[in-house]
């Protein structure tokens, strides 16, 4: 086991059936090796900043039915909302304001939001904020819209893949949505020219082992400048309510091995890690992931935005609440960055 972690860590890479191993036979011991050695690949990159993106939640309604997802179209029980133009303005003049320069803009696939209503928007923030780094993550768009809103001004677009598996796929989609499509969205994205993101849950239901041989592969192949990773959470209005919930360690091992094929990646610590657990983000930041991401949303707004149950949304986790998130911080080592944080090959 340590063999393999310490080619991985030197050569970026391993073979389908040495992913296997390393992913079935990881102890303790093992787990600590690898998450040292994906923090020092970090460090070596981006020393010890952390950066932090100001995550507005643009609204919570959908027109897909994900199985998985609180905010699904079926789920009558949700109180629905849309963040209007100005108010969106607002919080994005409130995170420039305590220095975030990376803006994300994430909401549910909505038939309101069309594409003019998005370069609307997304041309407004880049005319006030010509320095910042606008980043999407609206869902499944037309290659036209993709392109009109890199125009526009976005530079990085995020769209989790969830899981490479067609089967696994079906299995936590309804059959309006396609695996191929998700895939082509991404890769129109890359051809674009975005800084383009993409991601699994670890431990949905059905994952298998095979399953996230292959989602390491797939990303192996697509070479995104973000990867997103996160435990799944059950909700308790979705069909998965009674399936239980990631593991804190698998996440943290994927983590880590993601950092040390992708040692560039901007790889965040996300809010799902900090809702399964307390230190769930330091422990992410500890097995190699540089970017956090604050809810800049309107506070009386976050709770309904709740793609799983509990979400963490408050405290470190919110824009106001960043000299609790670098006390945090400072505590494991690391210090805030505030810039845009550009992928660099």
């Amino acid at each position: 086991m340590r063999s393999l972690i310490e080619r991985l860590h030197r050569e970026h890479t391993l073979s389908p059936d040495e992913l296997r191993t390393l992913l079935v036979g990881c102890d303790a011991e093992h787990l600590a090796l690898i998450n040292q050695k994906a923090r020092e690949v970090a460090y070596s990159h981006f020393g010890n900043r952390i950066f932090i993106r100001g995550l507005i939640e643009i609204g919570n309604c959908c027109r897909n039915d994900c199985f998985y997802c609180g905010i699904r179209r079926s789920n009558r029980n949700v109180e629905r909302y849309r963040l209007d133009k100005e108010t969106i303005l607002s919080c994005c003049a409130q995170g420039y304001e305590l220095g975030f320069r990376t803006i994300v803009l994430q909401g549910g696939e909505d038939n309101y939001m069309t594409d003019e209503r998005v370069v609307d928007l997304v041309s407004s923030i880049r005319k006030a904020y010509p320095d910042i780094a606008i980043t999407l993550s609206l869902g499944e768009k037309s290659t036209e819209a993709y392109q009109a809103f890199y125009q526009a001004g976005a530079n990085r677009y995020l769209l989790r893949h969830e899981t490479h598996n067609e089967a696994h796929y079906q299995s936590l989609h309804p059959e309006s949505m396609s695996l191929q499509n998700r895939l082509r969205c991404l890769y129109d994205l890359k051809k674009i020219g975005y800084q383009t993101g993409t991601g699994i849950m670890v431990g949905s239901s059905g994952q298998t082992i095979e399953h996230l041989v292959e989602d390491i592969l797939f990303i192996e192949t697509l070479q995104p400048e973000m990867i997103g990773i996160g435990p799944f959470l059950p909700h308790h209005d979705t069909p998965f309510a009674s399936e239980p919930s990631g593991k804190m360690e698998q996440t943290l091992l994927l983590l880590s091995i993601f950092r040390l094929m992708h040692p560039k990646a901007l790889i965040p610590s996300t809010t799902a890690l900090a809702t399964l657990a307390p230190d769930g983000r330091e422990r992410g930041i500890l097995a190699g992931a540089n970017v956090v991401m604050p809810n800049l949303s309107p506070v009386w707004q976050r709770s309904k935005y709740a793609l799983y149950d509990n979400k963490a949304s408050m405290g470190a986790e919110a824009a106001e609440g960043l000299r609790l998130l670098e006390e945090k911080l400072d505590a494991i080592g690391y210090v805030i960055d505030k810039s845009r944080g550009d992928y660099e090959n």
